[in-house]
């Protein structure tokens, strides 16, 4: 697992970041992992791309099955992984062919945002929509962040201090393993009731969650 803190995202990412999960950097209500931030920015983009002011839990649901299925697949048995794609696929929406799209097309953005030269950065965007609001979180999707925040173990220990040195209470940390525990496990919709039933080991999930050998402050 990636550390949140080790790679900062450039300026236009973070601010992204921090619009995808409604709140500004000071607002903050949690941190999420640097794997969680990529899958979030994929949502996102998801709900841009059927012009949603909101990103639902079946975007950001997307967003962990396109960028971390691998690292998340072994909680199904092995056997029955194809079967879980293609239901996963089923409730994103997402066919091999858009996977590969949204693959592509994430990478596109990630280094777009990467800092650019002075001569690049006055280059005119062919970006038509980039002054367009971002989505925001629909209100299940804070719902789950908030459920997520408070089965989280982690705290980040970094978070900016309060006038005169007090420390402020530190921010939970939110992991894929968390957020996708609390998708099958904690709410009450479709894609949780087939997360669940699809042979997701809820135990072994609950085990990582709260592992203190899986600890994104390590």
């Amino acid at each position: 697992m990636k550390l949140f803190g080790k790679k900062p995202a450039p300026d236009g990412a973070r601010s992204q970041h921090n619009r995808a999960n409604g709140a500004a950097d000071d607002k903050a209500t949690h941190r999420v992992t640097l794997d969680l931030s990529r899958a979030q920015d994929l949502a996102a983009m998801l709900a841009s791309s059927r012009a949603s002011r909101f990103v639902e839990i079946t975007d950001l649901l997307a967003g962990l099955y396109l960028y971390e299925w691998d690292r998340l697949s072994v909680y199904w048995p092995e056997e029955g992984r194809e079967d879980v794609e293609e239901m996963m696929r089923e409730i994103c929406r997402i066919s091999p062919q858009r996977w590969n799209y949204w693959i592509q097309l994430y990478d596109t953005r990630r280094k777009e945002s990467e800092p650019k030269p002075a001569w690049k950065r006055l280059t005119k965007s062919k970006n038509g929509n980039a002054d367009a609001p971002a989505p925001v979180p629909s209100a299940r999707l804070q719902n789950l962040f908030h459920i997520a925040e408070k089965i989280s173990p982690f705290r980040d220990p970094r978070r900016n201090t309060e006038k005169g040195g007090q420390n402020a209470n530190p921010l939970p940390v939110l992991t894929s393993e968390c957020v996708l525990l609390c998708i099958a496990k904690f709410m009450s919709t479709d894609a949780g009731k087939k997360l669940h039933q699809s042979g997701l080991n809820i135990e072994q999930l609950e085990k990582a969650v709260i592992d203190p050998k899986r600890s994104p402050l390590r």
